[in-house]
């Protein structure tokens, strides 16, 4: 019996989308990536980008657990001299929800050019509205 390779233009693509009002952040970012790389589907394969899209909604309800949101900090340096930024969840959270989001997504997919093609599927928005009704998303539950 030989091994199932996808091709990447057989690759069938759905929209689906994820509301995060109550959810933590690891939790729904796990899901969210695995839907990106295609880890879902039967035709999953490695080096093939056979994920769909992904609409995150109320990225602003999004829970942390612990003390997280005082103590976790968000790091990046700008490439000069002493410039590490840094900003904790909360100011992060009241600003940027779907910064924190991304970031979380961007570190559970693989780190080359393929992840960064997978990460692009990823859609975060702040509200419940979302311009991407003409793709006709589906509503996803979140396992547990």
């Amino acid at each position: 019996m030989k091994t199932f390779m996808a091709k990447p233009a057989e690759v069938e693509r759905q929209w689906f989308v994820i509301d995060a009002e109550g959810q933590t952040l690891g939790r729904l970012c796990s899901e969210v990536a695995a839907i990106l790389r295609g880890k879902h589907k039967p035709t999953y394969t490695p080096h093939v980008d056979t994920g769909d899209f992904v609409i995150v909604i109320n990225a602003e309800k999004i829970q942390l657990t612990g003390k997280k949101l005082e103590q976790k900090k968000l790091r990046h340096h700008t490439g000069y001299p002493g410039g590490l930024k840094e900003v904790d969840y909360k100011t992060l959270l009241q600003k940027r929800p779907e910064r924190a989001i991304e970031v979380a997504v961007k570190g559970m997919l693989p780190h080359n050019r393929l992840g960064a093609k997978m990460l692009r599927k990823l859609k975060v928005y702040r509200g419940s509205e979302h311009p991407h009704q003409a793709q006709k998303p589906i509503v996803r539950e979140l396992r547990g």
